[in-house]
């Protein structure tokens, strides 16, 4: 204790020496002196004394405290000043839209077109309701320098009923659909061959060609089930060349809970089946059939973690070709990612992903309705699709997407031409004027971009596209696939009635390849030009019920070719009207 003492005493003794000569002026002599030190310092410890919990205190100094009273003394103040009553301020609101549950709309235009459409919808109890839509689409033809009928039609009709119930929400449709299309695209050179009797040979050409579709089918969605989702529906697809096919398809989809996690799997059932009357060379002797049958099931679950999200998963599959009594079974993956480098300004995603996709001539002709019939069908598998993107938010109004991909398929579809001869007991698809499907493996490096603003409420504008190198075995094209498509929209709100927009498209080059069987010449890679095309609508709402609108496609008037000698229509105006109600 005594040393610990010292050693305080003589710290702060050199701490105000210091300071001291710190005060002084540099270089000043203060002189000297001599300190003797008589005794050292001795500390004691004195006696302590407690203090009194009570002390005594002496109150004779204490003086009575006085009683003060306060009171305020009032003086009235003349005033005419009168307050007017409180009033809320107002709030400018706009006035709700009314929602119609109903709809008729009806446009004419060049080319003799027609178009139609009526959605109609009734509440039969709290809630379930009965559903119906007719729509129709007329054209009579009229493309330039086209000699055979180009004109088309396509009417479909549906009704549906549903509910919605507290477990369960689900809906039945039933439709009904007639196309026709004409085979109106003859090659440049037609007629070549057969000078003399070329005239002749048009005129006995009969390019009609219809669909007839007939479809039931389902969805419903479960609250508390172990199933999520259900989805089936059966397809009879027919034509007026004695081709027909039946398809059914169900997709349940059901959850399970394994160790607190939740397992999604997909089970899948797709079942395809037809006939055509012919092949293309008309030398079989029996209708040539095919039926195909596709099991799936893919399981996968999510693991979410901070700023990660993860799906882990795979498919496996069995298709069964029932007309030639062979069986494959494929395994794809089914693993996405995503992680949050920016909040919502910046996701980065990738994954891969496979899949085995069942074909049908219903889905051939809904891509291209100038085939032939007499197709050779057969399931396309994606072994895998490899991708890593980016997506977010450039500002909360403006979106975006880029996203770079490496898809490998097996036996990918292919829409070619055919080979044609100039013979006049030909079917009348077997001019140069018809397609057919070829299979082909395919491996194609691809990139996509994506832009969408909302400038206002008023002004939205959208761009985005698609660039593919493809490569394919023993020099094969990939035919009528393109390198490029570009696509562009904005839609403007000028006022409360009237609204506008603006569609832009860009379609790069294509390959395809067709012969004419009598020349003996060997066929000759032809390729299509790369085609640009706008389209525009301006409307004029009268009233929250009947709306105006004009339509214009083809703003350019360019009589490009989607598909292989097929112009399409030059400039084409519609005008019309939309009418809302309710019953």
């Amino acid at each position: 204790m005594k040393l610990n003492c010292q050693y305080k005493i003589i710290i702060l003794l050199v701490l105000c020496t210091s300071q001291f000569l710190f005060a002084q002026k540099k270089n000043e002599n203060i002189g000297t002196e001599t300190v003797n030190v008589v005794k050292p310092y001795s500390p004691t410890i004195s006696d302590a004394f407690k203090v009194k919990e009570i002390p005594s205190l002496d109150d004779s100094g204490n003086q009575p405290k006085e009683t003060i009273k306060y009171s305020i003394l009032s003086v009235p103040v003349a005033s005419t000043f009168t307050p007017s009553k409180g009033k809320a301020a107002g709030v400018d609101k706009s006035k709700k839209e009314r929602l119609f549950n109903n709809y008729a709309t009806v446009g004419v235009g060049n080319y003799s077109t027609l178009n139609a459409e009526l959605f109609v919808t009734q509440d039969l109890g709290n809630n379930d309701y009965l559903a119906g839509m007719f729509r129709h689409h007329s054209s009579q033809g009229g493309i330039k320098d086209v000699e055979l009928n180009d004109e088309f039609y396509d009417t479909s009709l549906n009704v549906g009923y549903g509910a919605d119930n507290r477990d369960v929400s689900w809906n039945i449709d039933l439709g009904y659909q007639n196309q026709i299309y004409n085979w109106y695209g003859l090659p440049a050179e037609f007629g070549s061959t057969i000078p003399n009797q070329r005239f002749d040979l048009v005129n006995s050409i009969n390019p009609n060609h219809s669909y007839n579709t007939i479809s039931l089918g389902g969805n419903a969605d479960f609250n508390e089930s172990i199933f999520s989702k259900l989805a089936a529906r059966f397809t009879h697809f027919s034509d007026n060349a004695s081709s027909s096919e039946n398809r059914f398809y169900i997709k349940p989809t059901f959850t399970v809970d394994v160790m607190d996690q939740a397992i999604k799997t997909n089970v899948i059932v797709d079942h395809v089946s037809g006939t055509f009357k012919n092949n293309y060379a008309h030398d079989n002797t029996e209708a040539v059939k095919y039926g195909f049958t596709n099991v799936g099931i893919e399981p996968s679950f999510v693991v979410n973690e901070n700023e990660w999200t993860l799906e882990l998963g795979a498919g496996i599959f069995y298709s069964g070709d029932s007309e030639n009594s062979s069986n494959k079974i494929y395994f794809y993956p089914k693993v996405n990612a995503s992680y949050k480098l920016v909040g919502d300004l910046m996701i980065f995603y990738t994954g891969v992903n496979g899949g085995l996709k069942q074909n049908s001539y219903a889905d051939f002709v809904s891509e291209n309705p100038f085939l032939s019939p007499t197709l050779n069908m057969r399931p396309s598998s994606t072994q895998y699709n490899v991708f890593a993107g980016l997506k977010g938010k450039l500002a909360n109004n403006v979106n975006y997407n880029l996203t770079g991909s490496y898809l490998n398929e097996k036996d990918k579809a292919l829409f070619k031409a055919n080979d044609y001869t100039e013979v006049i007991t030909n079917e009348n698809y077997a001019f140069g004027n018809s397609f057919g499907v070829v299979y082909e493996d395919i491996r194609t490096f691809r990139f996509y971009g994506e832009l969408k603003a909302d400038f206002s409420q008023n002004v939205t504008f959208g761009i985005n596209g698609t660039f593919n190198s493809y490569s394919t075995d023993n020099s094969i094209e990939a035919w009528n696939l393109p390198t490029m498509k570009l696509s562009s929209t904005l839609d403007v709100n000028f006022t409360k009635q009237w609204y506008a927009g603006l569609n832009v498209f860009y379609v790069g080059e294509r390959k395809d390849m067709q012969s004419n069987l009598d020349l003996g010449t060997n066929p000759a890679i032809t390729t299509l030009k790369s085609y640009f095309d706008a389209n525009a609508h301006l409307g004029y709402k009268f009233s929250e019920r009947l709306t105006f609108f004009l339509k214009a496609n083809n703003i350019g008037n360019q009589a490009y070719q989607k598909w292989l000698n097929y112009p399409v229509q030059g400039f084409q105006i519609l005008g019309g009207a939309n009418y809302k109600f309710d019953f």
